[in-house]
């Protein structure tokens, strides 16, 4: 009966991604700080509803079985390494995390692209469901060759037919980062050595995308005379003139890509981390962009639900949400993977954004 009620459960949340709907969006960015201290951070997106984001605490030892569309019958994976998982409507489905490894992984939402393996009961002690696929790498490899070995062992699936793909980027400490993409069934790693990735469309295209927007450069184009006309810049930027501003995956891509590039390199972790969620302002999605009047949830102050960082050297997840922009870190190193209990908590005690004041004194 619990297996038929889980199932169910994840069913329903396939089904959330079974057709595109507004602010199914995630944008990523990679940073380095002058001690050469690699850090990724992104935002996620859903217009829908409250993802219920909670972070997990996974020990060393802990066993999962994996959904499949038949139930939850599919691979049992047990963890080697303990890991600090940021997941979204169940505790199962992490989309982003790291490992005491220094391993990251997270899923990113890829509509209309990729096809998974068709499900097949006589495979599915080696199947693993796409929204388990973060927790089950995060569980087993501690570098991105390890990651490719595994992948090429398993099958990967989805939960409901209907559902849309999804696409991953796993980063090890060094730096060095790989994107997943599942094509006619099969797994198509690419490097990425940009260190960006948002949606739709595949990744090799979004590289490739880059191309038209040559003529950009940071800083402020000179004055110059057309005709009998002198032309001058009305403000600071002017080189970033014809960036796209939409939220639509490649303009988003393509902005990451400029303000990633021309970021200036922070002496610390902690300054990249910060720096990381400025940058990140920039992807916030209003919700009401994405829907027509009067269809608006009620539920929801942002479609970008949380936003996160890592600190890959450190062992450091941070995290802020859409309802408390206060950055909040866990420590992995504080963490004594083989004796903590698992546990799941949500990322927001109180759905409320605090507002401290400022007390001005009468003398």
């Amino acid at each position: 009966m619990k297996s038929r009620i889980l199932l169910a459960i994840a069913m329903g949340i396939g089904s959330m991604f079974a057709y595109p709907l507004p602010a199914e969006a995630c944008t990523g960015i990679t940073l380095k700080s002058k001690d050469s201290v690699t850090v990724v951070a992104r935002t996620i997106e859903w217009g829908g509803s409250d993802l219920n984001s909670q972070y997990v605490i996974v020990p060393r030892g802990y066993e999962q079985r994996s959904y499949t569309p038949a139930g939850i019958t599919g691979m049992t994976f047990k963890a080697r390494y303990g890991y600090v998982g940021l997941a979204v409507e169940q505790k199962d489905f992490v989309a982003e995390g790291l490992n005491e490894a220094g391993l990251s992984a997270g899923l990113f939402y890829f509509p209309n692209y990729g096809e998974y393996e068709k499900f097949d009961e006589a495979l599915q002690d080696k199947s693993i469901a796409d929204l388990q696929l973060v927790s089950w790498i995060l569980g087993q490899c501690a570098t991105v060759d390890e990651v490719k070995q595994a992948v090429s062992e398993v099958h990967i699936i989805n939960i409901d037919p209907r559902a849309s793909t999804v696409h991953w980027r796993f980063t090890e400490p060094s730096g060095r980062q790989i994107v997943l993409e599942m094509i006619d069934g099969k797994p198509k790693f690419y490097e990425n050595p940009l260190g960006v990735l948002t949606n739709s469309p595949s990744f090799d295209w979004q590289l490739t995308n880059l191309n038209n927007y040559v003529n950009l450069y940071p800083g402020t184009a000179p004055a110059q005379s057309l005709g009998g006309a002198k032309l001058a810049s009305f403000g600071a930027g002017s080189g970033f003139l014809g960036i796209p501003g939409d939220v639509t995956p490649p303009s988003r891509f393509v902005r990451a890509a400029f303000y990633q590039a021309t970021a200036p390199v922070q002496d610390t972790a902690l300054k990249t981390v910060l720096q990381g969620f400025q940058i990140l302002n920039n992807f916030d999605i209003p919700v009401g962009i994405e829907f027509q009047a009067g269809k608006i949830p009620a539920d929801i102050p942002s479609a970008t639900q949380w936003t996160s960082a890592t600190d890959m050297a450190d062992r450091i997840i941070y995290y802020r949400t859409m309802y408390n922009s206060a950055i909040r870190s866990i420590d992995l190193k504080t963490i004594d993977f083989g004796k903590v209990k698992y546990r799941a908590v949500p990322l927001d005690a109180e759905k409320q954004q605090p507002v401290v004041p400022v007390k001005i004194a009468n003398k």
